[in-house]
């Protein structure tokens, strides 16, 4: 497999949602910090070249300490992000040197290398993909405590992460974003808002987004689960 792949993994989230003074992506998961655990998934991938560790700027020391003693030779450097997420993968995309990009959330810790792979070969495929997996439940749009639609749930996804464009196209949208002072929910927004289409790679359920306390228990459940069930 050819690498021709940079992978930008966002660890410059806040500890708001999760009630802790430690910001999330530090947070230890079987005793290895949340960001760790994707940097590696990406790091034995066939086709990664490198991977750009975008952090708070008061953690870019403490991150590349991590990132030392875990030994993750495919780290080309980690750098500051900005005050939004779409800020710090504009950073990241800055010291991209492939001509395909991956960009995935540092909190995500449980992404397989099927599922890279599924996402991976989608954007080559067509150019802009996403890994996502179909809504299990009936979602609702409420406006003042008050249900006004309910959309087909059969048209639903819910997006993961990673995402994957061509490099120089991702950056013209993120350009384009900030020269028109928009700011998206996620990178695919942007691509869409150039008029370009972006496809979707199945996903899995287990590739969850560390948010709040209930989600760390889960991801500890997860783990001990999987444990027991490999020692069996």
């Amino acid at each position: 497999m050819e690498r021709n792949l940079s992978v930008i993994v966002v660890a410059a989230g806040r500890g708001s949602r999760m009630g802790t003074k430690e910001s999330k992506q530090f947070l230890e998961l079987d005793g290895r910090p949340l960001f760790l655990r994707s940097i590696e998934a990406f790091g034995q991938f066939g086709a990664t070249a490198e991977i750009i560790v975008v952090t708070g700027e008061a953690d870019v020391e403490r991150c590349e300490r991590y990132i030392r003693d875990a030994e993750c030779p495919l780290v080309k450097l980690v750098v500051a992000g900005g005050s939004e997420r779409q800020h710090s993968v504009y950073e990241g995309l800055k010291h991209v040197t492939s001509p395909w990009v991956m960009v995935h959330d540092g909190v995500r810790p449980f992404i397989q290398q099927e599922q890279i792979l599924a996402c991976y070969e989608e954007m080559q495929r067509s150019g802009a993909a996403v890994l996502a997996v179909p809504v299990k439940d009936t979602i609702k749009v409420v406006e003042n405590r008050t249900i006004i639609d309910t959309p087909d749930r059969s048209a639903l996804w819910a997006i993961q992460t990673p995402q994957g464009f061509r490099t120089e196209e991702l950056l013209r949208a993120h350009k384009e974003a900030v020269a028109a002072d928009f700011l998206g929910t996620d990178d695919s927004m942007l691509i869409e808002r150039l008029g370009a289409s972006v496809s979707v790679a199945q996903g899995s359920y287990t590739n969850i987004k560390i948010t709040t306390p209930e989600d760390l228990n889960y991801a500890e459940f997860w783990i001990q689960t999987h444990r027991k069930e490999a020692e069996s």
